[in-house]
């Protein structure tokens, strides 16, 4: 962990390593990928038994023995507890609800009265989900991303997860019941990108894919983009919490390392108007440190990519928020909604001292699918937006034609497009057929 200064000379040297942070995609990596997809495109189902079989020491006869079954899902629930199940339920509705606010009707306007234009809101037709298996279980991933999609109505919802040795976690197969996921394949990779991409005998090609993976998935999705529609290019989960002296430093210090614990690149970043403050919390960093399951991990990420900054004051505390502009942002300030009109670019912002980030990752109701590496700056979290298309609607009666005919007619000269302006003239009775 690096203990840093607004006002060293060499701040900005010393937090570009933070900021380089990241897999990047290797020309190696990617030609992988290349293969991967290709190979899928070119031989289907035998293509996915085979790279099942290679990553996942999972073997199978067909590609439909990798589907979940219903007996799967009985299973996955009787292994469930309860409790367990009413949680991931709430989560579900909250989610929902909050998502339900984000719907868009189409419209129709009739300003003009020669003249109707609106635009057409409709759901996409079938999306792919990805949902990273390995490391740890993700089941806020599966609500995340599915529960969106069933909002704006979407009529499939397709999920893949690799399972390394053929398990899948029982709470991520509750989740995808629970939001309405309507098929689950045992397939991960490059390998199940593909196959959404461009479809199989078995598995069914997909309008757009949405998730986060590691640094094969995010090249896949990146190299199949145009194909089928993507969501974004996830990198390491990032948090950068805001704090004015005031609040409890093992608060900070346990929000810090719930974003440490996700993996070694993963960044945690404390800015403080108070060195006193900041260095209670880092002590608090190292007692609780020691305690967590996945400590190696956690203790990488902060070791390498944890930052306790002093700030000389809050407003320089957000402007260097606003120009990393950080996937997730605690405001742990006195007074939270006194500073929230100045943040202009953070995935997520969480305010106060009682609203710790993890409370966006499970239930409080917005996406905790955010944009990372500073991408804040033009992306959004995942919403229903992202599972719907919009057609414009234009309608032009003779008059409305009439009126405005000549015009649309010069600007095509203007652009040496003459039968653009002939399609117009024609009609005016200006352009007719000899």
């Amino acid at each position: 962990m690096q203990f840093l200064d607004f006002k060293d000379k060499d701040f900005d040297a010393k937090f570009a390593a933070i900021l380089a942070r990241g897999e990047e995609t290797s020309r190696e990596v990617e030609q992988v990928v290349l293969d991967i997809i290709a190979d899928v495109r070119r031989r289907g189902d035998a293509a996915l038994l085979e790279y099942t079989q290679r990553f996942d020491r999972l073997e199978a006869a067909s590609v439909t023995e990798l589907q979940v079954s219903e007996d799967d899902f009985n299973y996955a629930f009787a292994r469930v507890k309860d409790d367990e199940i009413a949680a991931l339920k709430v989560a579900v509705e909250r989610v929902a609800r909050f998502h339900e606010k984000q719907k868009q009707e189409t419209w129709l306007s009739t300003e003009e009265t020669d003249i109707m234009l609106g635009q057409m809101v409709q759901p996409l037709e079938r999306v792919g989900i990805y949902v990273p298996g390995g490391k740890a279980s993700y089941p806020s991933s599966v609500i995340m991303n599915a529960v969106p999609a069933k909002v704006a109505g979407v009529d499939e919802v397709i999920m893949v997860a690799p399972t390394p040795g053929g398990e899948i976690n029982p709470h991520v197969l509750v989740a995808a019941r629970l939001s309405g996921v309507d098929k689950v394949f045992r397939i991960g990779g490059a390998q199940a990108v593909a196959a959404l991409a461009y479809g199989t005998n078995t598995i069914p090609r997909v309008d757009k894919i949405t998730g986060p993976g590691n640094i094969y998935v995010a090249t896949a999705k990146k190299l199949v983009f145009g194909q089928v529609g993507i969501d974004m290019i996830a990198g390491p989960s990032e948090i950068l919490v805001i704090n004015d002296g005031t609040g409890n430093p093992a608060h900070i210090a346990a929000d810090l390392l719930s974003q440490a614990e996700h993996d070694e690149l993963a960044s945690s970043i404390l800015i403080t108007t108070s060195r006193e403050f900041g260095e209670k919390v880092a002590e608090e960093v190292e007692i609780q440190l020691k305690k967590l399951s996945r400590k190696a991990i956690a203790r990488k990420s902060w070791d390498i990519y944890g930052a306790v900054i002093v700030a000389g004051g809050l407003d320089e505390a957000i402007a260097f928020s606003n120009r990393i502009a950080p996937e997730h942002l605690e405001l742990a300030v006195a007074e939270p909604f006194a500073i929230l009109p100045k943040i202009r670019n953070a995935g997520a912002i969480f305010l106060g001292h009682y609203t710790p980030e993890a409370a966006g990752d499970y239930l409080a109701g917005p996406n905790h699918t955010l944009p990372t590496g500073g991408t804040a700056r033009f992306f959004s979290p995942l919403s229903v937006d992202d599972f719907v298309k919009k057609s414009s609607i234009v309608y032009f009666s003779e008059g409305g034609l009439n009126r405005l005919g000549q015009d649309i007619v010069t600007i095509a000269g203007l652009e040496g497009l003459e039968a653009h302006g002939k399609s117009v003239s024609i009609r005016l009775g200006k352009g007719k057929r000899a």
